[in-house]
């Protein structure tokens, strides 16, 4: 059997597990990244469907995009039990497509695993309504020493086991450079002391489209 392009057979065993054991940190984060949202919403990446349990109920319906087969299968699993609609579709951001705009898109922890974060972004705000949202919560390139250790990782070992993951992106620049307007934007740093140091740095925003 031939491996696609969009299979992480490693990546996909090991995501279900570190997904149930996030630090209540980054839940906390994942809530707030989605409260408020209402109408329609596109999340990209969805993996397991760890966001949807946090969508709020007036959200009429969310399409989630989880091109790893054996995550989007998980993640329609979890979309059963979701307090509101969601429908799971396996394309990639690049290759989704809809008639009628978004009210809002989600991003968590996804740009860090495209080819062309901007390309990706660029797409994405042209199936959002005038002044819909992008709301992320993403890894991002972080400083000094810490910046070259994600640099020495994204070059070496880190995307073949993290599922395409390149730690030491300008996140925030690519955002920008896609044509979105940033209205509020910080960084935290809240996973546990065991964690990974490359991906310890996370950027939580919103932003929308003119």
């Amino acid at each position: 059997m031939t491996r696609g392009a969009n299979e992480h057979p490693f990546f996909a065993r090991i995501w279900p597990f570190v997904a149930a054991h996030e630090a209540q940190a980054v839940r906390d984060l994942r809530r707030e990244n989605l409260a408020g949202l209402s109408g329609r919403v596109l999340e990209i990446g969805a993996g397991v469907g760890t966001n949807f349990a946090y969508y709020p109920k007036s959200v009429r319906q969310v399409v989630a995009v989880e091109p790893e087969p054996r995550l989007a299968d998980k993640a329609r699993g979890t979309a059963a039990d979701a307090p509101i609609p969601v429908v799971v579709t396996g394309d990639t951001a690049e290759q989704f497509t809809a008639g009628e705009p978004f009210d809002a898109v989600v991003c968590s922890l996804v740009l860090c695993s495209v080819h062309d974060p901007i390309g990706v972004l660029v797409h994405l705000r042209s199936l959002l309504r005038p002044g819909g949202q992008l709301r992320y919560l993403e890894h991002v390139a972080s400083a000094g020493p810490r910046g070259r250790l994600q640099q020495f990782v994204d070059a070496t070992f880190w995307p073949r086991v993290a599922g395409n993951c390149h730690t030491h992106r300008d996140t925030e620049r690519a955002i920008v450079a896609a044509g979105f307007q940033v209205e509020t934007a910080r960084r935290e740093w809240t996973l546990p002391f065991w964690a990974p140091v490359p991906v310890s740095e996370l950027v939580l925003g919103r932003a929308y489209a003119p």
